[in-house]
């Protein structure tokens, strides 16, 4: 395996791709390189003197500007370099366009379930969706008590109780986004049949949230209020046996790969994201775009510093207004608060080797590999094209997940190289960026994209794809073994 990777010819950086010492030599670029510190894996290299206020380029762009000379051999990090970012900014429509065609569309299927309205799906779930966090608990002893009433759950794979903590005390967006992830939580294809359970003080009314779902199959979505009934459990477990029976005849049969909906997400990064796990998942995202399918990029705060990478992949002037506006409507939100637009990376990031937000961002984009950018989706929205989408959410792990999800992702691509155990309520696969983490934690990680170091990149993305359709056909991503499912919504206001 080589010791370090200078991604871009201009850089005047390498990456450590292992730990080194101090007095090391290296060859680069022909010349010798002797290093002045020990080198953690994943931090940076200075392959020439870095005079103060110039800036530090990596991925072929800025990452930020030298705060004081950096010698030749040196670590490049928070003692010696900060970012370029400061405020909202104007942009120009300037598209690159790469119509790439690396990829043939083949005729590949997975086996999933077909839904009544045209919709698929890659889980039979049966869910329990409060409308208010105050019945999580009724959810649950309902949920148990309709497992030891039927005994065989099949043809569900699974019955779950999406809990969350708000439905009530809410005013303005966070009601309405409240109230629109639910919904889409509903609509979801992963669902075989959903019981939205309701209290019935809550500002989150059933029959107002009911009316606004629009079209749903009235024998697989039932709606219950606890207060209106005397036994809330025994009128719970009665509609989710009526769901069940509705759902006795499903099963998998064959669909296209091109109705895949994949998320990409990332977090606890390392140095490394960006060179193994990021544009592994990038190399998958163009594969599934050339198919016919989707994938989707979200976390807006971790494009501050690449967003106009994006914006010259935007198809036409409209998807590259709506891609400004997401990003500046983000900087606003953290102005507003009194907040810089560049408070990240995670202290977990920086021990990993990433200094500033451009570093972390231009590796985190990546993930949306080359394609070109379709559509552009606010919080809450629904996918209605294929092909790569942008969506608005923050970079929290568990808000931004959720929102994939809730667009009607089937399953969320995560890379990290820190590691994490979480999954959102469709399977939410972990991809790490270093080996070392995959070794250390195997009941986490799904996929380890380290061996990128030691492997042909078309060797790993075929075994990648392969892993992907697996879980499409019901293998269980590592987060469903471990039952670990989690809804969070996105609060920005004020609670009552």
């Amino acid at each position: 395996m080589p010791k370090f990777i200078q991604l871009q010819e201009h850089d005047n950086v390498v990456v450590a791709l292992t730990a080194l010492k101090a007095e090391e030599t290296l060859q680069i670029n022909g010349e010798t390189l002797t290093l002045q510190e020990t080198i953690p894996q994943g931090h940076k290299i200075a392959i020439k003197a870095i005079e103060k206020n110039e800036d530090v380029i990596k991925y072929g762009y800025p990452i930020g500007h030298a705060i004081t000379t950096i010698k030749q051999g040196s670590r490049v990090h928070t003692d010696n370099m900060c970012t370029n970012l400061s405020g909202i900014e104007n942009y120009h429509y300037q598209p690159k366009l790469t119509n790439s065609k690396r990829f043939e569309q083949e005729e590949r299927f997975f086996n999933g379930y077909q839904r009544k309205n045209g919709d698929v799906g890659i889980r039979n779930e049966l869910w329990i969706v409060p409308t208010v966090g105050c019945v999580n608990g009724v959810a649950e002893h309902m949920l148990k008590q309709f497992i030891k009433e039927v005994e065989d759950i099949a043809p569900f794979d699974q019955v779950l109780v999406l809990s969350h903590q708000y439905g009530c005390s809410q005013l303005g967006d966070d009601h309405e986004n409240t109230r629109q992830i639910l919904s889409d939580v509903v609509h979801h294809p992963n669902a075989g049949g959903v019981l939205v359970l309701g209290l019935g003080c809550e500002n989150n009314i059933v029959e107002d949230f009911r009316q606004g779902l629009g079209e749903y199959d009235q024998e697989r979505v039932q709606f219950l209020v606890t207060q209106f009934v005397g036994d809330e459990v025994a009128a719970g477990v009665r509609k989710l046996k009526q769901i069940h029976k509705a759902a006795s005849q499903d099963h998998r049969e064959p669909i296209s790969l091109s109705k895949l909906k994949i998320g990409l997400k990332c977090g606890g990064s390392d140095g490394l994201s960006g060179i193994t796990a990021n544009p592994l998942v990038g190399e998958f995202s163009d594969y599934l775009v050339a198919q016919g399918g989707t994938t989707v990029l979200t976390e807006v705060p971790e494009m501050f510093g690449a967003e106009t990478i994006l914006m010259e992949r935007a198809e036409n002037a409209h998807v590259f207004n709506k891609t400004v506006a997401m990003i500046n409507d983000f900087k606003a939100y953290f102005i507003k608060n009194d907040q810089p637009v560049y408070e990240n990376p995670s202290p977990g990031n920086k021990d990993g080797g990433i200094t500033t937000l451009e570093d972390k961002s231009l590796g985190c984009t990546q993930k949306a590999g080359t394609s070109t950018v379709r559509d552009v989706l606010k919080y809450g929205e629904r996918l209605k094209t294929t092909g790569l989408n942008l969506l608005s959410a923050p970079g929290n792990d568990l808000v931004a997940s959720s929102a994939l999800a809730a667009s009607g992702c089937h399953i969320v691509l995560f890379t990290t190289g820190r590691g994490t155990p979480f999954g959102t309520f469709v399977p939410t696969i972990k991809i790490s960026s270093n080996s070392q983490i995959y070794q250390k934690k195997p009941h986490w990680i799904d996929f380890d994209a380290g061996k990128l170091l030691s492997y042909q990149k078309e060797e790993v993305l075929d075994q990648f794809i392969d892993y992907i359709v697996a879980i499409a056909n019901g293998a269980k991503a590592k987060n469903e073994q471990n039952d670990y499912r989690e809804l969070a919504i996105f609060k920005t206001g004020v609670t009552l």
